[in-house]
C-alpha cells in the first residue's frame, strides 16, 4: 500500500481530510528549435493541409471526399461506396491497427510525437499561446500576476483565438459529412441543421478543451495507446534514451571546467530537457509511459552540448540493446528486421494486397433479386405462367448504365417486361421484372438465373433465383 493511501490515526476528535489524488501541476513547455522540432512542424503542416484542404477539393463536379450519411453514399475521389461495402471499412481499420503495431514495434511512439491529432493541435495551441503570452517564463509570470487589463487582454485574446480555431476545426469536420460549400452558406446564414450545429460545436469544444487545457492529461490518462504500448515494445524498439553511462554523475559546472577532473559526466543538470517536455517528465529517469517520443529533449540537449563543447547525442533516439551494447546505427537497423516485425509485415502486406485486389476487381453494380410476395405465380394469356420479381439496382459508379436483362434456366423462359434498364450515376432504385414460361412445365420450384449486362459489355452480373410453377 502506498503512503498516499494509508489511513492516518489522529488522537483527537477532529476530522482530518486526506486527499488520495495529487493536484495537477500545470506544465509550461519551453519552446525549442532543432531537427526534431522542425520535423514536428512539417507534420503539423502536412496533416492540417490534408484535413482542412480535402473537403474543398472537387472531383466529377462534387466534393472529392464526402461521407454523405443522408444519401448513404461515401465518395472518396473516384470511388463510390455504399453501406454494403462496409467490409472495406473493416479492412481499413484492420490495416490501420496492424500498421500501428508494426510501426510501434520498430519506432516506438513516433506517431504520438509527430502525427497524432492531440499532439498536432497541442502544438498549434501552444504556438497561439506563445503569440499572446510569450514563452515559458513570461507565461509563468503572467499566471502569477494579479488580474489587470493587460492580463485580461492577453488571456482573452488567446482564448478567442483558441475558440475560433476550434470552431473552424469543427466546421471542417462536419464538412466531411455535409457538402462543405453548402455548409458554409448555411453557417453564414445561420441556417444549420440540428446535427450540423451539434457536431461543429462539439468537435470545436473538444479541440479547444483537449489542446488548450487537458493537453498532456489526454496522453497520460485518457489515451489507451499509452497503456498498451509496453506490450509492443521490446529492447530493440527505438525510443528516446538518455545515455546514463556518459551523463552521470550529473552536476553543474563552468563551461571551461574539465568534467573528468570534477568527477562529473556530461549532463550539467540544467533541467532544460524537463522544461521542453510536453508531458513534464524527466527522460533521465529512463523510459516512461508518458513519453510520446517527440524528441524535444534531444533537440534542447544537443543545443546545450554544443554550447558546452561536448559531443551531441547525450539524449537521442536509440534502442535499449543499442545503448547497452554500444551498437552503431547500422547494427540497430539490422536488428529492426526481427521475427515479430517480419510477421507483422507479412500479415499487413497480405491484408493490404487482398484489400487492393478486392477494390480493383470490385464490380460497380450491385443487384438484388427479390420475389414479389404479393403475387407468387399467376397464369396469363395463352396459358403462360408468370412470376414477378422486384430487382434492386445500385449503380456504384458515377457513370450512366444501360443494362440488358436476360434470363435462362428453363425451356422457353423469357423476360415479359422491359428488357432494358437505364440507371443514372450513383442511382439506387427498384424495378419490377416479369418472367414468363410456356405451359406444360413440371410444377414446383425451379432455379433460374437472371443476367444483367451493360450495353458496352464491360459489366455482367448474374443472380440466381427461383421460378414457381403452381400445381
Amino acid at each position: 500500500m502506498s503512503t498516499a493511501s494509508k489511513a492516518t490515526t489522529v488522537p483527537s476528535d477532529d476530522e482530518v481530510e486526506i486527499s488520495l489524488y495529487a493536484a495537477r501541476k500545470k506544465i509550461y513547455p519551453r519552446s525549442v528549435t532543432g531537427t526534431f522540432a522542425r520535423w514536428r512542424w512539417v507534420f503539423v503542416w502536412l496533416t492540417q493541409l490534408v484535413f482542412y484542404g480535402l473537403p474543398w477539393l472537387t472531383w466529377n463536379d462534387r466534393q472529392a471526399v464526402l461521407f454523405d450519411l443522408e444519401a448513404r453514399r461515401f465518395y472518396i475521389f473516384g470511388l463510390v461506396l455504399y453501406p454494403q461495402d462496409f467490409i472495406y471499412l473493416t479492412g481499413i481499420l484492420v490495416v490501420s491497427a496492424l500498421a500501428l503495431f508494426l510501426f510501434t514495434a520498430i519506432a516506438g511512439r513516433l506517431w504520438c510525437g509527430y502525427a497524432c491529432p492531440q499532439t498536432v493541435y497541442t502544438e498549434i495551441y501552444l504556438w497561439m499561446e506563445k503569440l499572446f503570452e510569450g514563452d515559458r517564463s513570461a507565461r509563468m509570470r503572467l499566471d502569477q500576476e494579479p488580474w489587470s487589463l493587460r492580463k485580461f487582454a492577453r488571456k482573452g485574446g488567446k482564448h478567442v483565438a483558441w475558440i475560433l480555431f476550434g470552431l473552424w476545426t469543427g466546421f471542417t469536420f462536419a464538412g466531411y459529412f455535409t457538402p462543405i460549400r453548402e455548409l458554409g452558406a448555411a453557417f453564414i446564414a445561420w441556417n444549420l441543421g440540428p446535427w450540423q450545429t451539434f457536431w461543429i460545436f462539439f468537435y470545436g469544444f473538444a479541440t479547444y478543451g483537449n489542446a488548450g487545457f487537458m493537453r498532456e492529461q489526454v496522453c497520460k490518462y485518457m489515451c489507451p495507446y499509452a497503456r498498451f504500448q509496453s506490450a509492443m515494445f521490446d529492447k530493440d524498439t527505438m525510443i528516446v534514451t538518455y545515455d546514463a553511462e556518459r551523463g552521470e554523475p550529473r552536476g553543474a559546472r563552468k563551461r571551461s571546467a574539465d568534467p573528468k577532473a570534477l568527477g562529473l559526466g556530461d549532463c550539467i543538470d540544467c533541467t532544460l530537457c524537463v522544461q521542453v517536455c510536453p508531458t513534464g517528465i524527466d527522460i533521465r529517469n529512463g523510459l516512461q509511459y508518458e513519453c510520446i517520443g517527440c524528441g524535444a529533449c534531444a533537440d534542447v540537449c544537443d543545443e546545450v552540448m554544443e554550447k558546452m563543447g561536448y559531443p551531441k547525442g547525450l539524449v537521442k533516439y536509440s534502442t535499449q540493446n543499442g545503448m547497452a551494447n554500444r551498437w552503431t546505427r547500422a547494427q540497430m537497423i539490422r536488428r529492426a528486421f526481427r521475427p515479430r516485425v517480419l510477421v507483422y509485415s507479412a500479415i499487413l502486406l497480405a491484408i493490404v494486397t487482398a484489400l487492393g485486389v478486392s477494390l480493383w476487381l470490385r464490380v460497380p453494380l450491385k443487384v438484388d433479386v427479390i420475389r414479389d410476395r404479393g403475387a407468387l405465380a399467376r397464369m396469363v394469356e395463352m396459358g403462360r405462367i408468370e412470376n414477378v420479381y422486384r430487382v434492386q439496382f445500385m449503380n456504384a459508379s458515377e457513370a450512366e448504365r444501360e443494362l440488358q436483362v436476360t434470363v435462362d434456366g428453363l425451356p422457353g423462359v423469357t423476360i415479359a417486361s422491359e428488357p432494358t434498364v437505364h440507371l443514372r450515376p450513383t442511382e439506387v432504385r427498384s424495378v419490377p421484372v416479369r418472367v414468363q414460361v410456356p405451359p406444360g412445365l413440371e410444377p414446383g420450384s425451379h432455379p433460374i438465373v437472371m443476367t444483367f449486362r451493360s450495353a458496352d459489355g464491360a459489366i455482367e452480373v448474374r443472380e440466381k433465383t427461383t421460378f414457381l410453377i403452381p400445381r
